[in-house]
């Protein structure tokens, strides 16, 4: 195809569809500056305590407008949306979402990846295996049985959702997760639209074969889901299917990838032994192992990192942390500590520690390393001498905390370890923050001055399909902030010592 060349060189548009807001933004390829972008907010519904869903119908309007308001920017800046050679998609995985496929409409909300609907769907899922082993196909697929990925959502919505049941006998429904549901409406919808996902994607379902890198029967069967209801597993970077509406009508889809395989793009972690961390509702460190299937021992999931069209795959080790950023807006939303979470490095500035406090947010669980569903949130150490101050950088230190237990993980695993955390997402521009995570892990934080490396990755897959020859995937992405550990060592320790005591008093507690 004919790749246009207007005053940036060639340009690529990448949607993020993430849990609390999508964004569109165009890059060149050239240079991999962001030339423009627009965000709006995705709004999550609590039908019941523990249950998130979303609007499918809320996020592709979303979307519309997101690209509508991104092109009338490059107009203004005399960009034609022609120089948009490619278009990428990156999105929250997990999340499950049901449709008709003869009106476009959903059978049912988005069933959010953090959503504990299905616990005692596990449990009964749980007493067909022997020694009700939860990593008991992990050979298979990598991932531990958990609420929070995808297959016992699509289980539960074909067990409750009668029109689902009708749909599913008239042979009118479809399922995928949020990347299946964008591509198949921007490519036609019900007038065509392709039904497609990924390997990054499909590889977070529970129903993948991470070596066949297809839907594999065994699970499907185990988890009675019908093989011809999925949608086509494709790589990472190939076109599949052109853009049916708008200004962009004509342009390929050519990139595909979940979020957090995403950022490791983004962040040129393209090597074995090089890692990320991404930093948002919840935070996510992503581990190149290469084209080895590394299969964890300490609480990892093994996962799919990326595959660039026909080549081989790249695996991945990922630790999952439930909630980082959530607990900031806990702290502002629930118990009013704060009024904007913007205030947070300021105030946790004013104290010097955390008055040996220690807040585990296991609000519903915990993920990695530890797989405990029936965890729940505690705050210890609190004494007459307890300020809002040692509570809010309590909170700070709990998502550094997690990150180490995942590291301390990863190393097991790999018995390398890291000598450097390259780290994304809204929550790194928290100076503090990042000195904090330097000083519990003791290694140094790197964090690019080019902050949008989810949306970058999705275009550095969507160019690569399209033929955008000047994208060097291989290329650093500029400048970087470094934070080096400040504290000793003896500190740190004693620190984390005291960190995995309240983490086991927050076991069992939904019982």
């Amino acid at each position: 195809m004919t790749i246009a060349k207007g005053q940036y060189g060639p340009l690529v548009g990448a949607i993020d569809e993430g849990t609390s807001s999508t964004r569109f933004m165009v890059f060149s390829a050239a240079t991999s500056k962001l030339i423009a972008s627009h965000q709006a907010p995705i709004k999550q519904i609590y039908p019941k305590e523990g249950w998130v869903e979303q609007d499918p119908m809320q996020i592709m309007e979303a979307i519309r407008e997101c690209i509508s308001k991104t092109m009338e920017k490059l107009r203004e800046m005399n960009i034609e949306p022609s120089d948009i050679a490619a278009i990428g998609v990156t999105n929250q995985r997990e999340t499950v979402i049901m449709w008709d496929k003869l009106t476009g409409q959903p059978l049912h909300n988005a069933i959010v990846w953090l959503d504990m609907r299905t616990v005692s769907l596990l449990d009964e899922l749980l007493e067909k295996i022997p020694n009700k082993n939860k990593n008991y196909f992990t050979p298979l697929c990598g991932l531990p049985l958990s609420p929070y990925f995808s297959a016992t959502k699509i289980r539960w919505l074909l067990d409750n959702e009668p029109s689902i049941q009708l749909a599913l006998s008239e042979g009118r429904c479809c399922v995928g997760t949020v990347d299946t549901w964008i591509i198949w409406n921007l490519t036609g919808g019900a007038n065509g639209g392709v039904l497609v996902t990924d390997v990054t994607n499909a590889s977070r379902t529970l129903l993948m074969n991470l070596l066949t890198l297809k839907w594999d029967p065994l699970l499907c069967k185990f988890f009675d889901i019908p093989m011809n209801l999925m949608p086509k597993i494709c790589s990472s970077s190939e076109i599949y299917g052109l853009m049916a509406e708008g200004d962009l009508t004509g342009i390929p889809i050519s990139g595909c990838v979940g979020d957090q395989h995403a950022a490791l793009l983004g962040q040129s972690c393209l090597k074995e032994g090089q890692a990320k961390s991404t930093y948002g509702t919840g935070c996510f460190l992503l581990y190149n192992t290469g084209h080895n299937k590394v299969d964890s021992h300490h609480g990892l999931v093994t996962t799919i990192a990326y595959q660039l069209g026909k080549t081989k795959p790249v695996y991945a080790l990922e630790g999952s942390v439930a909630v980082a950023g959530a607990a900031f807006n806990w702290l502002k939303d629930n118990v009013n500590i704060i009024e904007d979470v913007t205030e947070i490095e300021n105030l946790a500035d004013r104290v010097l520690h955390t008055g040996d406090v220690y807040f585990v947010p296991a609000f519903s669980g915990l993920y990695a390393p530890y797989w405990q569903a029936d965890a729940r949130g505690i705050i210890c150490g609190i004494t007459e001498d307890t300020q809002r101050g040692h509570i809010i950088r309590a909170s700070m230190e709990a998502v550094c905390f997690q990150v180490r237990d995942i590291l301390e993980a990863m190393h097991k695993d790999c018995g390398i370890p890291l000598t450097k955390l390259q780290v994304d997402g809204g929550m790194t521009c928290n100076n503090l923050l990042m000195q904090l995570q330097a000083d519990l892990v003791g290694i140094p934080v790197v964090r690019p001055q080019m902050a949008e490396t989810t949306a970058l990755g999705a275009a550095m897959a969507a160019g690569n399909a399209a033929g955008v020859d000047v994208w060097d995937l291989e290329q650093t992405q500029g400048n970087a902030d470094f934070f080096y550990p400040v504290i000793l060592e003896e500190d740190r320790d004693n620190r984390y010592y005291k960190w995995k005591m309240a983490v086991k008093r927050s076991f069992g507690w939904d019982t």
